[in-house]
């Protein structure tokens, strides 16, 4: 009898570009990755917080560099990807949200949310995609969404519709992408402690609707988006692709 092996975790010899990746979400996954051997690029708008990032990173003795990049600025950031090179992985944690009433909504914010999270993101993974198929290469795409993804929120439709819309983004790629070689998947978080969220926090009507929703009774920390990013950038999920996971804690069970 032979006995199966657990596909290895390890990252060793990738390229991984997690844009975002200065605080919050998107520091946590380049952490993941670094710590199981990538080489990772981290993509961000704030220089100052990017090459502060990349400091302490590298002081844990990983492979760190960065680019300042604006994903909603597609021209420079379709050039930018190209001009690197093929990335093995990335993982898209940019994002921007304001949140009011819909019949508050402005024609400013909802051109803001959309721009870059679905608009953004959709070309991103174009881009990867691309460079990933002219050397003919197989890869992963990982993109942040929400559980607001999947259900609908108070104070939230531009943002649950945008992130709706890279859930849609996602499957089709899949399809098209799967032939390559290249993986498309989604992570949907539950409302999590960032320094973006924290005026969320503040409010006790919020905190109370949020806490009732989580089956698991507690709000989401940065640790527990990490196992999921490195899951399904790692070989251990070879065979998944077009697909969501939700570390939500139940919110979306019911």
């Amino acid at each position: 009898m032979t006995l199966p092996r657990t596909p290895s975790f390890r990252l060793d010899g990738k390229r991984a570009l997690v844009t975002g990746g200065t605080s919050g979400i998107g520091l946590g996954c380049a952490v993941a990755l670094a710590e199981h051997g990538a080489y990772v690029t981290l993509a961000a708008r704030n220089v100052d917080r990017m090459k502060d990032a990349a400091s302490e990173m590298r002081a844990e003795g990983w492979t760190v560099d960065t680019v300042t990049m604006d994903v909603a600025d597609i021209a420079s950031m379709q050039a930018k990807i190209a001009d690197a090179g093929p990335y093995d992985i990335c993982v898209n944690s940019a994002g921007y949200a304001r949140h009011a009433p819909a019949v508050d909504t402005t024609e400013v914010d909802f051109d803001a949310m959309t721009d870059l999270n679905a608009k953004g993101a959709y070309f991103l993974a174009q881009s990867i995609a691309k460079s990933l198929i002219t050397a003919k290469k197989p890869g992963s795409i990982v993109q942040i969404t929400s559980q607001m993804g999947h259900v609908g929120g108070q104070e939230r439709a531009v943002y649950c519709g945008s992130k709706h819309a890279v859930e849609g983004y996602t499957k089709a790629q899949a399809i098209e992408w799967g032939p390559y070689g290249i993986r498309v998947n989604t992570i949907c978080p539950t409302f999590v402690r960032t320094p973006l969220t924290e005026q969320t926090f503040k409010r006790p009507e919020l905190v109370e609707w949020i806490e009732d929703k989580i089956k698991l009774g507690r709000i989401g920390e940065v640790e527990d988006i990490m196992g999921a990013t490195l899951f399904l950038a790692s070989d251990a999920s070879a065979l998944i692709t077009g697909t969501h996971i939700l570390v939500d804690g139940g919110w979306t069970a019911d």
